[in-house]
């Protein structure tokens, strides 16, 4: 047989190997840190310190994004109501699309690129200085003391940003649709009576639980495991970010899937 064969067939279950190897890694770590959740002692202060970092510093950004994200969405709904004499409905439809789908989503995104790339660097950084292995040395979990709460954290913070990007965002709606534009304040606050239900909310509610517990495990798990130095501390963050941002649209997809059903 060809030396090229074996060669070629290396090349193409590396990467499919590697896949799943990395599937595997993150969901035993994440299985290890979800355990370790449960068990004492229970440190508080790492606690607070993950949900300041993770939510209480991305408030600018999620509120910066949901503005102009409310105010273009509420610029193109009126755009195309006006053409069925129908823009009175404005503030209704982009609550409905605030909640359900943009809200989760792309403060999701803003979270992994703020907190979830810093992440992945500084646990990349603890691990290639040796820093958790002295952790290690001390007696403590590392796992406990460093990813638990920054799960636990993602978990708790992702829908409180969740609905700070919503009610920014319809702050923005509001201003384009009746200030900017002369909306009735009246009819928009009726559309938004009429079209939003709770099941809205709790839909993007329960995603953006999801979405931050998918960005803390994937973070965790790729700076966790950096090595290589500089240069492998940046392949890690980098990987964590893009891997974050496709399981966060993967995931919309099957979750408005399941809570929506046979439409």
């Amino acid at each position: 047989m060809d030396d090229s064969e074996p060669k070629l067939l290396q090349r193409i279950l590396d990467p499919v190997l590697g896949f799943f190897e990395n599937i595997g890694t993150t969901v035993s770590l994440t299985l290890q840190t979800v355990a370790w959740l449960f068990r004492p002692p229970f440190r508080a202060s790492q606690m607070l310190a993950a949900m300041d970092y993770i939510g209480v510093q991305s408030i600018f950004l999620v509120g910066l994004t949901g503005l102009f994200s409310g105010m273009v969405v509420a610029l193109q709904s009126v755009a195309a109501l006006k053409q069925f004499s129908a823009e009175a409905n404005v503030g209704g439809i982009v609550a409905v699309s605030l909640m359900r789908e943009v809200s989760p989503v792309f403060s999701a995104l803003m979270i992994t690129a703020r907190a979830g790339s810093a992440m992945a660097a500084e646990l990349g950084n603890m691990r290639v200085t040796e820093q958790i292995d002295a952790i290690t040395t001390m007696g403590v979990s590392p796992v406990q003391y460093l990813l638990s709460p920054r799960l636990l954290a993602g978990v708790t913070m992702g829908p409180l940003m969740c609905m700070l990007y919503s009610t920014i965002g319809m702050i923005g709606c509001y201003i384009v649709a009746v200030a900017w534009l002369g909306g009735d304040w009246g009819f928009f606050l009726r559309s938004v009576h009429d079209f939003a239900r709770p099941r809205d909310l709790f839909m993007g509610l329960v995603k953006g639980a999801i979405f931050g517990f998918l960005i803390a495990s994937i973070a965790c798990r790729h700076g966790f495991f950096a090595s290589g130095g500089a240069r492998g501390v940046g392949m890690a963050t980098t990987r964590a970010v893009v891997e974050s941002c496709v399981a966060i649209l993967v995931a919309n997809y099957i979750l408005t899937q399941v809570m929506l059903g046979d439409i």
